[in-house]
C-alpha cells in the first residue's frame, strides 16, 4: 500500500494513490480514515495482478444479485473478471472507511441519479450519522479504480498511453473538442506529442462530465474548454517509485451561458505506472466559486 500527496497552486488538495492490489473479501476490512475537506483518496488495483481463484470467488459472493448477474453476462473471462474486480474495489474500498459502525461489504446498496451516476445508499442502514461518501470509478483492460471524497462530488477517468486511435486525431477532435483545444492540438507538429496530449484532454474531460454527474448527453464535450499548463515535478513529497506527480493548472471554462456547466471545479492530472494517465476532478467551495 503507498499513498502520495499532491499540490495545486490555489488550494491544497491532497489526492492519496493507494495501491496496487485488493484488499481480502473479508467482512473484517482494515480500517481507513476518512478523507477530510478537500482530500480525495484514490484507490486502483491491476487486473493482472489477481490471479487467485479463491480470492476472485470470494469477491463475487460480496457483489449483490444485479452485480452477480451483470458479471456473468459479460463475454469473455477477461471482460468478466474485470467487471468483478470493479465492483470488488468500489464494495471493499467503502466498506473500509471509518464510521460510528463497522459496515460489510456486501451490506452496502447503491442507486444511480437520474443521469445514471452511480450513489452509495444509506437509506437501508441504520445509522443515520453516516458521512457523504462520493465515489466514482473508471477502468481500462489493465488497470481500475476509484476516487473517494466525503461531501464533494468527484469524477475521475483514467486512459492508457498507448491507446491509439482509428481516426485522425484532428478529424476526431474536432468533432468533440473546443475550437480552443482542436487549435491548441492543431499547433502540435510531432505526431506522438499530439497523441498524448488529446489522451490528456480526453480524460480531463471525461473526469468532468463524471464530477457533474449528468452524463455525456447533458455536457457534451464540445460545450466547454479544459485549459492546462503542467510539468512534472521533480523531487515531489513522498513520491512512490510507480507514480509520477504533476502539478498543473488545470481550468475548465463553459461555452455559451449553460446552465448545467461551471467552472467551479479542482483539476489533478497523474501519471501512473509509467502506463496511464489518470484525472480527478472535485467540486471547489462554494465561496471560492469563480
Amino acid at each position: 500500500m503507498s499513498s502520495t500527496r499532491y499540490k495545486i497552486p490555489w488550494l491544497t488538495m491532497n489526492i492519496y494513490c493507494f495501491g496496487r492490489n485488493l484488499t481480502t473479501a473479508s467482512c473484517c476490512l482494515p480500517p481507513v480514515q476518512l478523507p477530510t475537506h478537500k482530500e480525495a483518496h484514490f484507490w486502483y488495483v491491476l487486473p493482472q495482478e489477481v490471479k487467485c481463484t479463491n480470492l476472485l470467488n470470494r469477491y463475487f459472493e460480496i457483489l449483490s444479485p444485479c452485480e452477480k448477474e451483470n458479471v456473468l453476462r459479460m463475454r469473455g473471462e477477461e471482460l468478466k473478471k474485470s467487471a468483478l474486480l470493479a465492483r470488488a474495489l468500489v464494495r471493499t474500498t467503502l466498506a473500509r472507511y471509518q464510521t460510528n459502525c463497522q459496515i460489510n461489504p456486501t451490506s452496502l446498496k447503491f442507486r444511480k441519479n437520474d443521469y445514471g451516476k452511480p450513489e452509495v445508499d444509506w437509506q437501508y442502514t441504520d445509522d443515520r450519522s453516516l458521512p457523504p461518501l462520493h465515489f466514482n470509478i473508471s477502468h481500462t483492460s489493465s488497470l481500475i479504480a476509484c476516487g473517494v471524497t466525503v461531501g464533494s462530488p468527484i469524477g475521475i477517468d483514467v486512459e492508457e498511453k498507448q491507446r491509439r486511435l482509428k481516426n485522425d486525431i484532428l478529424a476526431f477532435a474536432r468533432r468533440y473538442f473546443s475550437p480552443h483545444e482542436v487549435e491548441m492540438l492543431a499547433h502540435i507538429v510531432d505526431p506522438e506529442l499530439r497523441r498524448q496530449e488529446f489522451i490528456k484532454l480526453w480524460t480531463l474531460k471525461e473526469a468532468y462530465v463524471k464530477a457533474l454527474g449528468r452524463g455525456f448527453s447533458a455536457s457534451p464535450f464540445n460545450t466547454f474548454t479544459i485549459r492546462l499548463r503542467d510539468h512534472v515535478v521533480k523531487g515531489g513529497i513522498h513520491v512512490p517509485p510507480d507514480v509520477i506527480s504533476k502539478e498543473a493548472e488545470i481550468t475548465v471554462e463553459p461555452s455559451g451561458d449553460l446552465k448545467n456547466l461551471s467552472s467551479n471545479w479542482h483539476f489533478v492530472l497523474l501519471e501512473l505506472i509509467g502506463s496511464h494517465y489518470a484525472a480527478i476532478c472535485i467540486e471547489k467551495d462554494n465561496t471560492n466559486a469563480v
